[in-house]
Parts: C-alpha cells; sequence; structure tokens
C-alpha cells in the first residue's frame, strides 16, 4: 500500500449478526484483500458459546494473517482460546478499569458504551487502548448517529485516547464521520453487510480516509 495509514483515519470492521458464518467470513476475507483494515471487532451477540468460538476462531485466523487486530466483544474465556488480539468493554468506568488490571498486560484493551461526554472522560480516565462511540448493530441508518458525531468531534479535539466512531450503513457517510478527526471510523453492514462487494467496498473506504491525513502528521 502507498497511502499514508499511520497519518489519517483508519478503517475498524465490526462483524454483524444477521448474516451466516460462512457468508460472513467470506465477506471479512473479501475485504481484507481490498485494502487496509486496522482491526476486525468480533461481538458475540446472541450465539452460543460453541459457534461464537467457531466463528472468533476463523476470524482470527484470517485477521492475523494479513496483519489485522481481531478484538472480541463476548465471553473472554472464548476469547483467551482464540487468542484474540483484544477485549471490548461495554459499561462504566469500572468495568474498564477490571478489564485493563486482568488483561491490559497482554490485550488491546477498549472501552464501549459511553453516551454523554462525563462517562466518556471517566473511561477515558482508566487510559484503554480506544473509546468506542456507537453501539453494535446500530448502523440502521445511512449517516452516523448525530450525537456519536458530536461526541467524537468533541473527543478528537481534546483527549489523546484514541476515538473510533460508528458509522452509517451506506459509504456515502464515511466523509462525514472522518471530519470529526476521529482516529478510527468503524463500518459493517456497509463493507460486510450480504451482498456487498466487500473487496471494492474497502478500497473505496480507505480511498476517502486517504483524503483525511491529519494536519503536521498528527492524530
Amino acid at each position: 500500500m502507498t497511502d499514508s495509514i499511520e497519518n489519517r483515519p483508519r478503517l475498524v470492521l465490526i462483524t454483524p449478526s444477521d448474516i451466516g458464518d460462512d457468508v460472513l467470513i467470506t465477506q471479512i476475507q473479501a475485504a481484507l484483500s481490498g485494502g487496509d483494515v486496522a482491526s476486525i471487532i468480533v461481538p458475540q451477540y446472541e450465539l452460543d458459546e460453541d459457534r461464537y468460538q467457531n466463528l472468533l476462531s476463523a476470524i482470527v485466523r484470517d485477521g492475523q494473517a494479513e496483519g489485522v487486530a481481531v478484538v472480541s466483544a463476548g465471553d473472554t474465556r472464548i476469547a483467551g482460546r482464540c487468542e484474540v488480539d483484544g477485549t471490548h468493554v461495554v459499561g462504566g468506568y469500572s468495568e474498564v478499569r477490571t478489564a485493563l488490571k486482568e488483561f491490559g498486560h497482554k490485550w488491546i484493551v477498549g472501552s464501549g458504551g459511553a453516551e454523554t461526554k462525563h462517562a466518556a472522560l471517566m473511561m477515558g480516565e482508566e487510559n484503554p487502548d480506544y473509546v468506542f462511540f456507537g453501539r453494535f448493530g446500530q448502523d440502521t441508518h445511512s449517516e452516523p448517529h448525530k450525537r456519536n458525531l458530536e461526541l467524537a468531534t468533541w473527543w478528537s479535539s481534546v483527549v489523546e485516547v484514541p476515538c473510533i466512531l460508528m458509522g452509517g450503513n451506506d459509504l456515502a457517510s464515511l466523509e462525514t464521520a472522518a471530519q470529526t478527526g476521529t482516529d478510527f471510523v468503524a463500518l459493517s453492514a456497509a463493507i460486510l453487510g450480504d451482498g456487498i462487494d466487500a473487496k471494492a467496498a474497502c478500497a473505496q473506504a480507505n480511498e476517502v480516509l486517504q483524503t483525511f491525513v491529519f494536519a503536521d502528521g498528527e492524530d
């Protein structure tokens, strides 16, 4: 790749809950062949342990083979068996603190669930590897949620902890998300949805993100 991925927002993929596992794995493989992906977050949703472990194991295999960090948002025992790169914690600052104490020495630890500036700052004070603005599976509109856009814009201007902003389900809205100054934009249905050309979508997303190189090479 020739673009300056370290000096611009990068893409994070969130696995959706509404397509079959085999289709999802195929979509991920295609997306990874299309351009830069910083990480893949794999929520457990309502999957039972066996199915989640099988799915997570396959994504870890494919993601890590391409140098992509795979983060589990589910049972940490399964995450450990699958040798993931990180865990995503949803809750308050106390849950983030506990996860950092238990896993921070070996995993990426990210935090989600912050829907106010105060809640986000409380999480940020624990110094997680990132703070996530949005909800898994809630990219039901073409544009990112207005509140998340506002939080990411504010956060990016005042806090050093990286943030991930949940984008919409249409690549046409990616520019709106990137304009916040966020470190990462997360996409799910826009790239991994059933029937999407995931390779082309990932390539297109990277073309858009490359136009948002951080000023002076700083994030």
